[in-house]
């Protein structure tokens, strides 16, 4: 009974033995927390007249975050659709010019009958009738030409309207890029510009990032490089008090072609070992990781 109690302790030892090295293993890569940031400029010239955000901020995506001064451009638009308005007013009507016409004919018209009657009564001549024909056939060319001159004139008219809805159209764009709009989900890292200042169409203005996933730029050696490739899941380890790590998943986004921080030439095989290379490692943020932190890599040899 004793050698068997001797045996179970030996056991549980050496499981924690096995335990405190595993844990206390050289990690293969080391670096810094990152976020990948987007800078979020001016699409318009002017000056801030409102910009509601502050570092740390949480924003939505299509938030409105502020407003770039859009005075000048709405009297530009202005004065764009009273010209439009003004051209409107210039369009010609040919009813009331073709109606006296009609009414013309259809006078025409009720005396050539009238003729061609006596004409068949042999009261009238067949020039009377011929004359009268011939009034109809005039009155038929008048209203064509009149029809014709009214829309080459409104034509002339309309083809001004498009130039200027043009110009409309172009303000209004403008117009929607003086509202600054938030572009992603994230968190203000730093606010570069304030309120009342005057920005030009690419100030930067601010910077946002989704801390939701995180970035660890780690760097390996040349010798730990062959163990990984893109888009394998590795063990990622933080600080979680003095001795103790905790264990995250993630996963190579980024393997750099060529080394840093060391000589172009390298000659010997010791200068090789020590040659360092940049990886990227995606992590999902539990909450506790920020940007800056350190953290450490440990590649999963023999796993998918």
């Amino acid at each position: 009974m004793k050698n068997s109690n001797f045996t179970i302790l030996l056991i549980s030892l050496s499981l924690a033995l096995a335990a405190s090295c595993k844990d206390n293993e050289k990690s293969d890569a080391y670096g810094n927390f990152e976020a990948v940031s987007v800078t979020v400029s001016a699409e318009g010239t002017g000056k801030l007249v409102s910009f509601a955000l502050e570092e740390g901020a949480k924003l939505k995506a299509g938030e409105p975050v502020g407003l770039i001064d859009t005075t000048q451009l709405y009297l530009e638009k202005l004065q764009l659709q009273a010209k439009l308005e003004a051209l409107d007013e210039k369009l010609q009507d040919a009813v009331p010019d073709i109606a006296i016409l009609l009414e013309q004919k259809q006078n025409a018209v009720r005396e050539r009958d009238r003729t061609q009657t006596l004409y068949e009564q042999k009261a009238a001549t067949k020039k009377q009738l011929d004359d009268f024909n011939g009034q109809i056939d005039v009155l038929d060319q008048q209203i064509n030409s009149t029809k014709r001159r009214i829309g080459v004139a409104n034509r002339g008219v309309l083809s001004e309207r498009k130039p200027l809805q043009a110009q409309i159209n172009l303000i209004d764009k403008r117009l929607q890029d003086h509202r600054i709009v938030n572009p992603i989900n994230g968190t203000v890292l730093t606010k570069i510009v304030e309120a009342s200042e005057f920005v030009n169409t690419g100030t930067p203005l601010y910077k946002i990032a989704n801390l939701g996933t995180l970035k660890l730029r780690a760097y390996t050696s040349a010798s730990l490089l062959k163990n990984i490739q893109l888009n394998d899941t590795v063990t990622v380890l933080v600080d979680n008090g003095d001795d103790a790590y905790e264990r995250l998943k993630g996963r190579v986004m980024y393997i750099a072609s060529e080394a840093e921080f060391t000589p172009k030439t390298i000659e010997t095989k010791e200068e090789r070992v020590n040659l360092v290379y940049a990886i990227d490692v995606e992590v999902q943020n539990n909450g506790g990781l920020k940007i800056g932190m350190p953290g450490e890599v440990q590649f999963n040899l023999g796993s998918e």
